[in-house]
């Protein structure tokens, strides 16, 4: 199963913020005891708002977003995260602030927590690898039924995600979008950081790969590495990809002046730059997205082999991705 080829934030250089920096953004994010029993063959209640990092104080937006953050748990001898653990909650909410800039300005941002598989499982046999995404995939299922009946109030949506929030999210749509009200109401989802296939997309044919700057209905995915990057354990046989910065499928090279700017944050959350014309990038014969310019030793860093930019994902195409989301909400609803 695809299971055994997750994906996974790295997590070693990130310090917990304080709450006050967080309540600064447009979100609440909610640091208080989650309402779970910890038994595996049980849910978070996500009826509890403390289960959730992100609920939208007003629903100011006609768009929104429901999104799965990335791997941020080690492991230490647990193979899921506890997400009553307030380190790993204060994790959760850094990198959800960070990416979630990408799409606050043009939605309502809703993010739970989910007790995600953890780092340490990679090694382990396959079939106990699943046993314990599931426990994960079934809390975001979960909580997306909920939010649907509870928060959604008809409105149309995007799915968001990075890496294991990605894997999740295209599992979620497999299972779930065989339904013609979710593929109506769906702006994009932009599942960055795993591998959409072209064997996912000949057997669930309500999957279909972005092809332009404005469509919608559709999934955007890319894995970013460079030019002679091998073994990325996150870019599968026959993985699609679109070109953040050309917003084609094609081989072409966007050249870095296409690049609205690379941002880049702070281990608490707060930008630390913002770089125009970061990097170019084309899209190699294996479906990689291959950024031409960063320095390979600078930015491979984590678990990953050397070239395998899967940290940056977000970080090397933020405003393209930013102007992107406002694009396709704008054409899905019509509104200025």
């Amino acid at each position: 199963m695809i299971f055994r080829y997750f994906a996974f934030k790295y997590i070693s250089h990130m310090k917990p913020t304080n709450t006050s920096f967080l309540m600064l953004s447009i979100i609440s994010f909610m640091i208080y005891g989650c309402a779970i029993d910890q038994n595996k063959d049980k849910f978070p209640d996500y009826s509890n708002a403390s289960c959730w990092i992100s609920i939208p104080d007003s629903i100011d937006k006609p768009v929104d977003v429901f999104y799965i953050y990335p791997t941020i748990f080690g492991g230490t001898g647990e193979m899921n995260m506890n997400i009553t653990n307030d380190q790993l909650r204060k994790k959760a909410q850094v990198v959800a602030y960070e990416q979630g800039g990408v799409y606050m300005a043009a939605s309502n941002f809703f993010a739970p927590y989910y007790r995600q598989v953890a780092m340490d499982v990679l090694t382990m046999p396959e079939d106990t690898l699943d046993k314990y995404f599931a426990i994960g995939y079934n809390d975001v299922i979960k909580a997306f039924v909920y939010y649907l009946d509870n928060f959604n109030d008809g409105r149309p949506f995007i799915l968001a995600g990075h890496s294991q929030g990605s894997m999740v999210l295209i599992e979620l749509m497999k299972e779930m979008f065989d339904n013609p009200e979710l593929q109506n109401r769906l702006v994009a989802a932009y599942l960055i950081g795993y591998s959409v296939t072209s064997e996912d997309l000949a057997k669930y044919s309500w999957m279909k790969l972005a092809e332009s700057e404005d469509d919608v209905g559709v999934i955007i995915t890319y894995n970013t590495q460079s030019e002679d990057a091998t073994d990325s354990p996150v870019l599968l046989p026959g993985a699609q990809c679109i070109n953040p910065l050309n917003w084609t499928t094609t081989t072409e090279t966007a050249p870095k002046e296409l690049n609205l700017g690379a941002v880049f944050f702070k281990d608490n959350g707060e930008i630390d730059s913002v770089v125009p014309q970061f990097t170019n990038a084309w899209i190699d014969e294996n479906g990689a997205l291959v950024a031409g310019t960063p320095d390979v030793d600078v930015y491979s860093v984590g678990t990953f082999p050397r070239g395998i930019y899967h940290k940056y994902d977000y970080n090397f195409f933020y405003n393209n991705l930013k102007k992107n989301v406002g694009v396709r909400v704008k054409n899905f609803t019509g509104l200025e």
